[in-house]
């Protein structure tokens, strides 16, 4: 058997990575090459060397976009895995109805980002207007409304990864806890949440990145508005290059930081929260 899969490898393996290659590596390094050059169509580009990025760290609205996203990234990342974590530490308890509350939360999971968009748009503008006011007339309310709005979406998937965490932790181990005296939130601290670090780790990367990664609800629910102030880097790479007339490269080379930052924050997260791992 052993012989015959190394035989024949090569005809599953190739088919592959024809689609890897066609599908993925020619477009990204095709992307790098047109973030250098001028261009309106990949037939015309013409290499001006480093002026799109140059442009790009002077356009105010990406640098407004940058710091958006990443005040974003955080606080729903906070959000998310603290109410993901406590309500996966309530349905391992011995109660009635844990099945169907898991299956409740883990719900908006399955809704497309643009759908909840227009929902929740159609939400936050009913209340806002017994107050004489709209989503998209303050950026803070954009950016309240995408925290929400996430929160709800992704809460219950990270609730799923806490629980498989939680009843991972050996029954045995809580016992002597308990034995030893130690009270509920040291357990907490001193056993559960250390033993759970592959779990917390996987959730922080996917809040974190997901966070960074942000479009279709930002597109549906503010649009960027009020004046691209509550746009965040994915939709501003979007409007940049689809909505500025000559700033394809700019686009581009926008696409390339904004894929070096997002890769460079999820392995220093992950180099982060692994060590953590490796200490216990």
């Amino acid at each position: 058997m052993e012989k015959a899969i190394k035989r024949y490898f090569p005809i599953f393996l190739l088919p592959t990575l024809a689609a890897f290659t066609i599908g993925f590596i020619v477009p990204f390094l095709m992307g790098i090459w047109l973030s250098f050059c001028k261009f309106t169509t990949v037939t015309d580009a013409t290499f001006n060397g480093v002026e799109n990025y140059v442009r790009a760290f002077q356009d105010t609205i990406f640098r407004h976009a940058f710091w958006y996203t990443a005040l974003f990234a955080v606080v729903s990342l906070v959000v998310i895995n603290i109410i993901a974590f406590l309500i996966a530490l309530a349905l391992t308890q011995k109660m009635r109805g844990t099945n169907i509350f898991r299956t409740v939360f883990f719900m908006p999971n399955l809704i497309g980002g643009i759908v909840l968009g227009y929902i929740w748009q159609l939400i936050f503008n009913g209340i806002l207007a017994a107050y004489s006011t709209a989503l998209n007339l303050n950026e803070w309310y954009g950016f309240a409304g995408l925290v929400i709005l996430v929160s709800w979406q992704q809460i219950g998937y990270m609730m799923i990864i806490y629980i498989a965490g939680l009843q991972s932790i050996p029954g045995d181990v809580i016992e002597a806890a308990q034995i030893d005296g130690a009270s509920g939130p040291k357990r907490l601290f001193k056993v559960t949440i250390p033993m759970m670090m592959p779990s917390i780790t996987i959730c922080t990367f996917l809040s974190l990145v997901n966070g960074f990664k942000l479009f279709d609800q930002n597109l549906s629910l503010t649009a960027g508005e009020p004046a691209k102030m509550s746009e965040l880097l994915a939709l501003n790479i979007f409007n940049t290059f689809y909505g500025r007339t000559g700033w394809e490269g700019v686009g581009q080379a926008k696409a390339v930081i904004f894929f070096i930052l997002v890769v460079g924050i999820g392995l220093l997260q992950l180099r982060a929260t692994r060590s953590k791992e490796v200490q216990q």
